[in-house]
């Protein structure tokens, strides 16, 4: 019993050791300054070898009835789904249901070039498989059921982007294929094969495949900013399916990827597979550096929500962060966290606007065009926000810095309009681009 105590009290100090590499206090003022200034919703965890070490949540889940989110809301999660997705077909294997080398065509032969894709291919999107979601009527059917016969046919449809398996590039058709093949080789439902096999065993009990968000289950809606919160729609659940249909909190987040590496549901094999990057893409992984660290995860989004969750292996320290409303870029976040845990620091964000009238933003109103580069960008307004749309992407609020300068920190576009002229300079990623008004 004595030795008992020793250990435990060894653990307990450990991890309260671990915590105080991070500046809490900092972090806290930087959720105060983002909730301050509406550009973040949404709630952060991070632990160290299964001990959490921080948590955050600001926002609401339910702007319209002001129900405040807590560190159990649950988010739609996108494309982290593709983690447990990957998860359940390397469990396939194992079991013997699945081979990585087996032929597309053994299920679904309609679909262009089937013979020449893998399991595999699926996987590391390397199958040349058309992505739905980047097709121009997306966005007419996203909200509507779509019977999986439906979304077979539509996949089939498509022409392919690139002999499979010499290139590679990302496609959630990939995904949702890998769906209905492991409810195919089951003869079970995806949601039911969620939860046998990770959910359950691993007690997440806020994580499921999602359906209608029901707010009285402590489900978040999601927003977009356009000078206030605005209500975004639903895309149905029956069309991401394993590529982006799971619903999870960054809690549950942190337990499933920290068991993942600790081969708690796959072998040390399955997951030295799963770790292998080709052309930038594991099986369902991604590999994402930090100074001279590294961490594999995923990114996610769908809809308002934005979400991302990663493992830094050498240092057991696991990270998830969703929103449900963004005026700022998750990344930024990210990297605040990690400059902390890791002594480099970071800096508070400063969101000094100023104030300008409807009329003060009717000089900037136009269509512009540049010689530096194709899309053209059209500046209009809301009221008193000014907003920029390029051509073939939606609108995005633009800040005041002064009376002609403008930001969206989101992107980090910086938009000024040259005084006296019909020109604007925007620069972003460290370049400048010259549109003049049409």
């Amino acid at each position: 019993m004595k030795n008992l105590i020793i250990t435990t009290s060894f653990i307990l100090l450990s991890a309260i050791c671990v915590g105080q590499k991070l500046n809490t206090k900092k972090l806290d003022s930087l959720f105060q300054i983002l909730e301050q200034n509406d550009k973040f919703m949404g709630s952060l965890a991070v632990s160290q070898d299964g001990n959490s070490i921080y948590e955050k949540t600001i926002g609401f889940k339910n702007l319209e009835d002001s129900i405040k989110s807590n560190r159990n809301t649950k988010y739609r999660i996108g494309s982290i789904s593709k983690m447990f997705t990957a998860t359940l077909v390397l469990k396939a294997v194992e079991e013997n249901k699945l081979n990585l080398d087996q032929s597309l065509k053994d299920f679904y032969p309609e679909v262009v070039n089937s013979g020449m894709i893998t399991i595999k291919s699926l996987l590391n999107h390397s199958s040349g498989i058309h992505d739905f979601t980047r097709n121009e009527d997306y966005l007419k059917w996203n909200q509507i059921k779509q019977p999986k016969d439906k979304m077979i046919l539509r996949i089939a449809n498509y022409t392919s982007d690139f002999t499979p398996n010499s290139e590679s590039e990302y496609s959630n058709s990939n995904f949702v294929l890998l769906t209905y093949i492991l409810e195919d080789v089951y003869k079970k439902p995806f949601t039911k094969l969620l939860k046998e096999k990770i959910t359950d065993p691993l007690r997440l009990t806020n994580t499921f495949y999602g359906g209608k968000i029901d707010s009285k289950n402590n489900e978040a809606y999601s927003y977009t900013y356009l000078g206030k919160w605005n209500k975004e729609t639903e895309t149905d659940i029956s069309i991401p399916q394993g590529a982006g249909a799971i619903v999870s909190t960054p809690g549950d987040l942190n337990v499933f990827i920290m068991a993942l590496f600790n081969e708690n549901i796959i072998t040390k094999s399955s997951l030295d597979q799963m770790k292998n990057i080709e052309n930038g893409y594991g099986l369902g992984l991604f590999r994402f550096p930090y100074a001279d660290k590294l961490s594999y995860g995923h990114t996610g989004g769908v809809d308002g929500f934005r979400s991302s969750t990663r493992l830094f292996p050498a240092d057991k320290l696991a990270i998830s962060l969703m929103s449900n409303g963004i005026n700022y870029e998750n990344d930024d976040i990210l990297l605040a966290v990690l400059g902390s845990y890791y002594g480099q620091g970071f800096d508070l964000p400063n969101f000094n606007t100023v104030e300008l009238t409807e009329k003060d933003l009717e000089i900037f109103l136009g269509t512009y065009s540049s010689l530096q580069i194709p899309p053209k960008i059209i500046i209009s307004k809301e009221g008193s926000t000014l907003l920029a749309q390029a051509t073939g992407q939606s609108a995005f609020p633009l800040e005041p810095r002064s009376k002609n300068t403008f930001v969206f920190e989101k992107a980090g576009v910086k938009i000024e309009f040259k005084t006296g002229t019909e020109e604007m300079i925007m620069k972003q990623g460290g370049k400048e681009f010259l549109f003049s008004k049409e």
